[in-house]
């Protein structure tokens, strides 16, 4: 994350850059509001920490400013003079959050923990209603691509399910697009012009997981310096849905149930409940009936959240959603990377080449594979060699060898065979642990935020 700190103290700037650079981000400094919105023009920041009291220019005419032109990047305002006042005031301006000095390295480092997910979270949803918009029907209807009946069917139930406020289940491997048909629930119902927000289960600590569903007031752990609106109540009127569902902890599993049942929710910290109105999708890749059996998921919630299931079959059992999935990820990352002003064409032998490919990684791979061969190729033609270039995903049948004459492989490549191999070990740990990317990481001998790296690297996402 590239990190601005704003302070007029020098020896703060310093302090504050050495944890952040710490902690592995790219931190530059400005000793006031002025020189910030001057590095700001070149800098393109993802996070700002700006004090309040400078000469020049203050903290939040800065932030006045900044928010004026339409900076992107979050603002966390820092102050020695902090009450709730001027937090409330610092985060009515635009403000993504407000911390009180002295502070803690943990508090300062749990504040930016907090703004990455937040921000991954924002650019995750546009990315997605980009595609969304790309991949609109000549209906309107914001359909998906897919020639297979399969996914007809899957379509016509959803836009059915959409117009009743039922609780829906989708399910299926990794990559198959569950968010995808989730966002297509939402653009169908009655909910359509509230908001859609999504939250991966997995990918917030569990310490953490709480207070970005359900908020939380001031002083209630460490580093909650302010009060903070939670996902629930962000979608308050619309829609939520929750991925991974299946990674949820048990403790928050028996909340989620009483706000599904309440239709309120209780922040962190707090003795009094809120009422919220919000239709719940949510997905899972895991296998939830086995995790019921075992006691690891409530057999309760997962009646409440299983109204109405929508499986998602793998790329590999609709092969005919190969050929127009392909073509779909040509014309968008064309016009997306700029390298052509209309879509190159598939070969016939590129396209032999994506129907023999397992896609392991489904629908995500193969967006991968393409968007690879499109900047490996050159004019107006995408063939066979431009996607056994881009490494692992369409690689030949016989690429590892096994199944070859000799016993050899024509691509003698150390690098991409690695990849392919790598690729294919974190696919069979995902499928032998259905899911559960900590138990993954273990058997894999990998850091959790290495995996978690590596699934985004290699499309085996959901």
């Amino acid at each position: 994350m590239r990190i601005l700190v704003v302070d007029d103290e020098a020896g703060l700037r310093h302090t504050l850059t050495q944890i952040l650079a710490g902690e592995g981000h790219d931190v530059a400094a400005a000793a006031d509001g002025a020189a910030a919105l001057e590095a700001l023009e070149a800098l393109d920041a993802d996070l700002v920490l700006c004090d309040v009291r400078m000469p020049k220019m203050d903290g939040l005419a800065f932030l006045e400013r900044y928010v004026a032109r339409g900076g992107r990047a979050l603002v966390v305002m820092m102050s020695a003079y902090g009450d709730d006042d001027a937090a409330v005031d610092a985060i009515q301006r635009g403000a993504y959050d407000f911390i009180t000095k002295p502070f803690r390295a943990d508090q300062v480092i749990l504040v930016v923990r907090k703004a990455i997910e937040r921000e991954r979270l924002r650019r995750r949803v546009e990315e997605l209603s980009g595609e969304l918009e790309a991949i609109r029907g000549a209906d309107g209807s914001h359909g998906i691509v897919g020639a297979s009946e399969g996914m007809r069917r899957i379509v016509e139930l959803a836009r059915k399910v959409a117009r009743h406020p039922s609780t829906v289940l989708v399910t299926g491997e990794s990559g198959t697009g569950k968010e995808v048909v989730a966002r297509l629930v939402h653009r169908e119902s009655p909910r359509a012009t509230a908001p859609f927000v999504a939250v991966n289960c997995a990918a917030i600590p569990e310490q953490l997981l709480e207070s970005e569903l359900f908020g939380h007031v001031r002083g209630s752990f460490t580093g909650a310096t302010g009060e903070r609106r939670g996902l629930f109540e962000e979608a308050d009127g619309g829609t939520l849905f929750l991925d991974e569902i299946g990674e949820l902890p048990v403790a928050l599993q028996v909340k989620l149930l009483r706000v599904l049942q309440e239709g309120e929710i209780r922040r962190v910290g707090e003795s009094v409940s809120r009422p919220v109105d919000v239709r719940l999708l949510a997905a899972t890749s895991r296998d939830l009936e086995g995790d019921v059996a075992s006691g690891r998921f409530r057999s309760d919630l997962y009646y409440r959240i299983n109204v109405v299931r929508l499986h998602l079959p793998p790329l590999r059992e609709r092969r005919e959603d190969i050929a127009p999935l392909a073509r779909h990820f040509l014309a968008m990352h064309a016009r997306r990377l700029g390298v052509s002003t209309s879509a190159p064409a598939l070969t016939p032998a590129a396209l032999r080449r994506l129907e023999e490919h397992g896609w392991p990684g489904n629908v995500r791979e193969l967006e991968n594979a393409i968007e690879r061969a499109l900047v490996l190729s050159e004019g107006q033609r995408i063939d066979a060699e431009h996607l056994a270039a881009g490494a692992h995903p369409a690689v030949p049948p016989h690429a590892n060898g096994a199944g070859s004459p000799d016993g050899a492989s024509a691509d003698l490549s150390v690098k991409r065979r690695t990849e392919a191999l790598e690729r294919t070990l974190i696919a069979e740990a995902l499928e032998r642990t259905g899911g559960n990317r900590t138990r993954a990481a273990q058997l894999l001998d990998l850091s959790h935020r290495a995996l978690l790296y590596k699934i985004r690297e290699y499309g085996l996402g959901s």
